[in-house]
């Protein structure tokens, strides 16, 4: 396809394409605005663009890493595979690069408390991390199933200083805790700034993430292209609400030889009912203030969404992504449960790199597609996070599968 006109900015609307948006109570609509204007202000101030690149740099540890998996790429017997190693910044995820740029731009706007949502407590810890550092007040919502399955990062939110809020409305996971959030901004919004953790929600949440998260691939393009002398032929990275894909994704957009491919959570299968494959089996519809897809029934109610990570877990995903799908430029795809295991087991033992369940299904991805292709071929993969917080997952996860080959 051509991406002759690829829309790479949220129109004045905030919508890409026919998707987007602000779906939100009057009471917001102000706080909105005044964070566009905020948002748009900071972009264009060299200060607080200084402080920013030096947060990254110094704090978090930016650039992170290009790994060549050489035992992968030679088990295989196909294409190179790069990984981008952002399980190697500082909390040990993407999510502190959106984190650090919302933190700035929360202080600058003079709010006192963040809140945030999280699922697999990533976002949550890097939200406090980032409050503490800035003399922040920090509350994190958080649903009850995931509070169970990631008591780790609970541990450390609250050892950061940030007040854990339990969640048990509906599915007690991402969802619910996203919106327990926005109800409690609705009540708080003169001096509560909230961190948004992915690249979801009214506008300007959706452009603002990928714009704090586009360093992902333009680290990337510059580091391949000087270890390789030219671009991937393939980049692949998982998507949830899809921060760390629209991150990386971005440095490539236009880059039409370049293929681009999204890993959805397809959870027990597509063809179940236990599955967060909102791009392959979702519709239009509204969540969380944006117009995006979303999984939903005939009558609109938003349907519960699995996947063995915390971290995808979720029925929505970002707007852009949505518009990427029907433009054409992105392919959405899905891994299993039972795929993402095996991958993490893979990259362990072939490698001696532990990566998030989240991470897990877009190398599930790279393991097909590479083995397809050439010698000649690079394929490159975001590592968005670190699988430390997954170990009791993990482990649940393969005996169910070893108790079931047996």
């Amino acid at each position: 396809m051509s991406n002759v006109g690829l829309q790479e900015k949220a129109d004045k609307r905030g919508r890409f394409g026919s998707f987007g948006g602000r779906f939100v109570p009057e009471t917001l609509m102000n706080a909105l605005l005044e964070l566009e204007a905020g948002y748009r202000e900071a972009l264009a101030d060299h200060a607080f663009q200084t402080e920013l690149r030096r947060l990254l740099t110094e704090y978090s540890g930016r650039p992170t890493p290009l790994t060549l998996a050489e035992n992968l790429t030679r088990s295989i017997g196909g294409a190179k595979i790069y990984l981008k190693r952002e399980d190697l910044n500082h909390t040990g995820a993407h999510k502190i690069n959106n984190t650090l740029g919302q933190g700035l731009l929360a202080k600058r706007m003079g709010k006192k408390k963040l809140i945030a949502e999280t699922g697999a407590g990533q976002h949550g810890v890097a939200s406090a991390t980032v409050a503490a550092l800035l003399g922040l007040e920090c509350r994190v919502f958080m649903g009850e199933e995931d509070v169970r399955r990631q008591r780790l990062n609970v541990f450390r939110m609250e050892l950061l200083g940030a007040e854990v809020v339990p969640v048990s409305s509906g599915t007690r996971t991402l969802k619910d805790a996203t919106n327990e959030a926005i109800r409690h901004w609705v009540s708080h919004v003169e001096d509560t700034f909230y961190l948004i953790g992915s690249a979801v929600g009214p506008h300007p949440y959706p452009e603002m993430v990928k714009m704090f998260q586009r360093v992902i691939g333009d680290e990337a393009r510059a580091q391949l292209l000087e270890r390789e002398g030219r671009l991937p032929d393939e980049v692949i990275a998982c998507v949830g609400g899809g921060s760390n894909a629209i991150g990386m994704f971005t440095a490539f957009l236009s880059d039409n030889k370049v293929r681009l491919t999204g890993v959805e959570a397809a959870g027990a299968g597509v063809d179940t009912d236990r599955h967060a494959a909102t791009l392959t089996k979702g519709s239009p519809g509204v969540l969380h203030g944006s117009l995006s897809y979303l999984l939903q029934n005939e009558h609109g109610q938003v349907l519960p969404a699995h996947s063995i990570s915390a971290g995808l877990d979720y029925p929505g995903v970002g707007p852009e992504h949505a518009y990427l799908k029907e433009s054409g430029r992105v392919r959405y795809t899905t891994a299993t449960d039972q795929e993402a295991l095996v991958a993490v087991q893979t990259l362990c033992q072939q490698e001696g790199i532990l990566p998030a369940l989240e991470s897990a299904h877009a190398i599930a991805e790279a393991l097909k597609l590479a083995a397809n292709r050439s010698h000649q071929d690079v394929v490159l993969v975001c590592l968005s996070g670190r699988g430390d917080k997954d170990v009791e997952s993990i482990r649940q996860g393969l005996e169910g599968l070893h108790d079931e080959s047996d």
